[in-house]
């Protein structure tokens, strides 16, 4: 039974890889401060698994505090490190937060590792690094210097310090995940995005106007160029991401020697904003009421993946559509308590 620490993994895609980790065998351990997340979202893995998982609530940037939880585990295979905000308006507004806590949460962590020989790390990056990208769908080899947003700074900077320490360090094995647009919630409806306060991210807040808790939807923009005006994402369940954490451990574990990769993880075709509203209604049988607004600072036109190399490679693919996401978002809405 191999344990693997996963930072962050109360949150959206944490817990639900948590519960996928559990599933192929791994020892889940959540190191979580809680600050974009809640108590229940422990209860509902609790719920899924069976039992609750080992839980410390600390700050990631807290050198010290951040030893003393993974000393206290004893061996450890391995790191998946979520932990980090990830709004791109709320980084547009507040640089100097993002850059404090995304990367120094990882610059911790790598010392930390180093400190325990813990020598896998799965890093929680995002299609954000390619900015608006000059072909589509975008691989990784496009240029990933191109953020739009401080967000999106962020996880190049991280990714760059990840190769560093792996260049410096070349007993330690990493993967670079960048995600697309995750949606959904695990089946169960126990789990799911949990949004403190106004969502920034749109199924949730989709969600939420069609349950009644907000009185419109306001979609940013429909003047771009687009059939239909809106912004065109790549929108993955978020069951598909968890696996891939569990694929990329299980694909460290069978090489030798040094390794530092990314792959995309998306669906491989892009959704507008537009038909995700409209496909969450007729999946749902629910009405939407939304407005349209000016355009959001730090968003790009159209981003969507390519997939190959993380098919090829990891033996990864999506066993969801964007029907079952939208279905398994409103199932967890429906769950939740005022």
């Amino acid at each position: 039974m191999k344990k693997v620490i996963v930072t962050g993994g109360a949150g959206f895609i944490g817990s639900h890889t948590v519960v996928e980790l559990n599933a192929a065998g791994y020892v889940p351990v959540i190191i979580d401060d809680l600050r974009n997340s809640e108590e229940r979202v422990l209860e509902g893995l609790e719920a899924i698994l069976g039992s609750r998982p080992r839980f410390h609530r600390v700050d990631c940037t807290d050198a010290a505090a951040l030893g003393k939880a993974i000393a206290g585990e004893g061996a450890v295979h391995g790191v998946i490190h979520f932990a980090a905000d990830k709004a791109v308006g709320e980084s547009v507004e507040h640089p100097a937060k993002y850059y404090r806590n995304n990367i120094g949460s990882l610059a911790v962590m790598l010392e930390a590792m180093i400190d325990r020989r813990i020598g896998q790390l799965v890093f929680s990056s995002s299609c954000t690094v390619y900015g608006q990208p000059a072909a589509l769908p975008v691989a990784e080899t496009a240029s990933d210097r191109d953020a739009s947003s401080p967000y999106g700074y962020t996880k190049v900077v991280c990714e760059q310090l990840v190769r560093d320490q792996c260049q410096a360090a070349p007993s330690l094995k990493a993967v670079m995940l960048r995600y697309f647009n995750p949606i959904g919630a695990h089946p169960s409806g126990r789990i799911g995005e949990l949004p403190r306060g106004v969502p920034s991210n749109l199924v949730p807040f989709v969600a939420q106007t069609a349950a009644g808790l907000r009185a419109q939807l306001l979609i940013n923009g429909d003047d771009y160029a687009t059939p239909d005006g809106t912004c065109i994402r790549d929108y993955i369940h978020v069951m598909d991401l968890a696996r891939a954490h569990v694929r990329a451990l299980q694909w460290m574990d069978g090489r030798a020697g040094s390794t530092c990769e990314v792959f995309n993880l998306g669906t491989g075709r892009g959704n507008s904003v537009m038909e995700v509203v409209k496909g969450f209604e007729d999946v749902n049988g629910v009405k939407v009421p939304y407005a349209i607004g000016p355009r959001r600072a730090g968003d790009v036109e159209v981003v969507y993946a390519d997939t190959r190399k993380s098919h090829d490679v990891l033996g990864w693919s999506c066993h969801h559509d964007l029907r079952d996401a939208l279905r398994d978002a409103w199932n967890w809405q429906r769950s939740l308590k005022p």
